[in-house]
């Protein structure tokens, strides 16, 4: 069976505070030939991990190298890599990402109001601009 895993079905198998939830997302990513993450759920699943269970930058960082090196995971390896570069350099996840995506589609400046974000990115060499 291939499947896109939702960022729930990711949160339990990453998080085990609910045990029969994260034994059934286990198996079933497990299971899969083929499972897919979205960065879109990547992006959810890190806030959640840092927002709503206080996971630091290294343990988050750590949770999603892991589930992305299963050999039956597919997603967008330059995505993850430039959203797990930002949160190893103390930034959002989600950033990182979004900047990439941008530029890959034309968006040569990354555009925000977040100065830590506007600042880490300026520091890794992308363009990046405070309004």
């Amino acid at each position: 069976m291939n499947v896109t895993a939702d960022t729930n079905v990711i949160l339990r198998a990453i998080i085990t505070d609910d045990v029969r939830q994260s034994n059934a997302a286990r198996k079933a990513l497990a299971e899969s030939e083929i499972v897919v993450v979205t960065t879109a759920a990547l992006c959810e699943a890190v806030w959640v991990m840092m927002r709503g269970y206080n996971h630091g930058h290294a343990a988050v960082a750590e949770a999603i190298r892991k589930l992305v090196s299963a050999t039956n995971v597919v997603t967008d390896q330059q995505s993850v890599e430039a959203g797990l570069a930002m949160l190893d350099a103390g930034g959002d996840f989600a950033d990182g990402v979004i900047a990439l995506e941008g530029a890959a589609k034309g968006g040569a400046t990354f555009l925000s109001f977040d100065k830590r974000a506007v600042k880490l990115l300026s520091q890794s060499g992308r363009a990046a601009r405070l309004l």
